[in-house]
């Protein structure tokens, strides 16, 4: 009965969104309507009855989906990606939202303030967004001050208490870093300062938006940048790789087979795209740069996903993210290997009662296909 009225919640916010909400918002210029939608989450989550009211508009949980991955425990495997809270400012309302975990930043070790304004397009027909930020954010040691000081206090919360805060680290965006040397001192120092308050950290070699492209692809100097992480990290604080979704299988291969060599736990399958030449893509005049996310990226990050749980025997946690839609969306990617899965885009597009949504409609495929724990389900279509 309780499912029943969860779903029945869930669908009436969603048709409200869709209906009323999402049109309205669709009007407006995106990235002010997402610094609103930032600003607004941390006012409702600065105060007990906001947080409860989002609990109790938004937020569902399933025995079936709590799992430990990399030595972690979550209580969902829904998180949200990288780029939405860039600044790790919505820390106290992303569990009451049904999140299992977030994922803040990209982190540079220096204040960025990205790039110039418009840097961000909707491409409705798509289903996605051309994203051009540059990885705005405040920096490392001012993040690192505000993670301090938020996440012991979310951690007070009942239902927050094994919320999983993850870090995504990058180089700054600048002419300077482009240097290998220069650019792995900057990832280190971003490392370095949130380290003590992540759970754990993902080191983001694939930013499509970044001053000099992905220097950090190639053989050797990955392979400097992870010695230089080895010195720092931490034994119960794993360490991710998120990958571009645009590389040849023979890069992917080289990058599979540096991070082995080094302390790294999993892959963030994948970043946005860059490549226009996609069926998915139906808009035909829009700016030629930046990355684009949602719908376009999902069967490329699908592929990533099957390729990278193969090659490593599915012996390292995989973090799949691109055109999450729905829990079907979801419940493939997991399919496909990844333990636990990511999304911005699908939440922009359906609504806040999404991730609800999926973590209902993950409970409802798993029995459907006679498991009792969503990580049974993961690879199966591997094997």
């Amino acid at each position: 009965m309780k499912k029943l009225i969860i779903g029945g919640r869930d669908a009436f916010f969603s048709w409200g969104y869709r209906h009323l909400l999402k049109p309205l918002f669709f009007l407006m210029d995106p990235e002010k309507i997402h610094d609103r939608m930032v600003r607004t989450g941390r006012l409702l989550g600065g105060f007990a009855p906001g947080r409860w009211l989002i609990k109790a508009m938004f937020y569902s949980s399933s025995p079936m989906l709590s799992q430990k991955v990399a030595g972690l425990r979550f209580d969902s495997p829904v998180g949200l990606a990288a780029g939405f809270d860039k600044n790790a400012e919505l820390s106290a309302v992303l569990p009451f939202l049904g999140f299992g975990f977030a994922e803040y930043g990209s982190v540079t070790g220096e204040p960025c303030e990205g790039n110039a304004k418009p840097r961000l397009w909707r491409l409705k027909r798509s289903q996605g967004l051309l994203v051009y930020y540059g990885l705005k954010n405040d920096g490392a040691e001012v993040l690192a001050k505000r993670m301090g000081r938020e996440f012991p206090r979310q951690r007070r919360w009942k239902l927050a208490r094994h919320f999983v805060n993850g870090v995504s680290v990058a180089k700054t965006n600048c002419a300077e870093t482009v240097d290998c040397t220069k650019g792995v001192m900057d990832y280190a120092k971003a490392y370095r300062e949130v380290r003590p308050y992540a759970d754990y950290i993902t080191v983001n070699i694939s930013c499509p938006n970044a001053f000099g492209g992905q220097p950090f692809t190639d053989r050797k100097s990955l392979d400097l940048l992870l010695k230089e992480l080895d010195q720092l990290y931490q034994e119960g604080r794993p360490v991710f790789i998120k990958m571009s979704p645009d590389l040849q299988v023979s890069e992917i291969d080289d990058i599979l087979e540096v991070c082995s060599k080094h302390r790294v736990d999993g892959y963030v399958c994948s970043n946005l795209t860059k490549k226009r030449e996609n069926h998915k893509i139906v808009e035909k005049d829009f700016p030629e740069v930046g990355g684009i996310s949602g719908k376009v990226v999902q069967h490329l990050a699908d592929d990533l996903i099957r390729h990278v749980y193969l090659k490593t025997g599915g012996k390292k946690a995989i973090i799949g993210v691109g055109g999450i839609f729905s829990a079907e969306d979801a419940y493939e990617k997991i399919k496909n290997g990844a333990s636990l899965v990511q999304l911005i885009t699908g939440m922009i597009f359906q609504g806040p009662s999404l991730i609800s949504e999926i973590n209902l409609g993950l409970e409802r495929l798993l029995k459907k296909d006679g498991y009792k724990h969503v990580s049974e389900a993961v690879g199966v279509n591997l094997k």
